[in-house]
């Protein structure tokens, strides 16, 4: 069973950043059956790693179209996504010296931070991208 379920009413009414998300929750999925399985370590942490790579592209992407398109709280997203940045680099660093395992609960984080992002401070550029002609 999925940790996550995309649901349309997700959308931030922007197809690149839509298939982006869609992307990120399957990762997230796959993460999660991964632990759930008790995969090995290495298979975890190339997953891990996958997820932390495209999400860095994700928020690149963003951030450079909010710019294009002056965004006025660019910023304030900028620093949400470079507040999870680190936070992810410092779970991958830890799992991969042998300092953390993943467990449900940091499963439990990415799946929360990753839906308030979404519905919260992803849905409010939507409108302003909308209105600016980028669907």
């Amino acid at each position: 069973m999925a940790l996550i379920t995309w649901n349309p009413a997700f959308s931030v009414k922007v197809k690149q950043f839509d298939d982006q998300h869609i992307k990120l929750v399957d990762m997230i999925n796959e993460l999660y059956d991964a632990m759930k399985a008790g995969n090995g370590s290495e298979t975890v942490a190339k997953i891990l790693g996958q997820l932390v790579d495209y999400t860095v592209t994700h928020f690149t992407d963003e951030e450079q179209r909010l710019s294009q398109y002056a965004y006025p709280d660019l910023e304030a997203h900028k620093s949400e996504h470079e507040k999870l940045v680190r936070q992810v680099l410092d779970l991958q660093q830890k799992f991969e010296a042998g300092q953390a395992i993943l467990t449900l609960n940091v499963m439990m984080f990415l799946k929360d931070w990753l839906m308030t992002h979404i519905q919260g401070d992803d849905k409010k550029y939507g409108d302003y991208l909308n209105g600016r002609g980028v669907i």
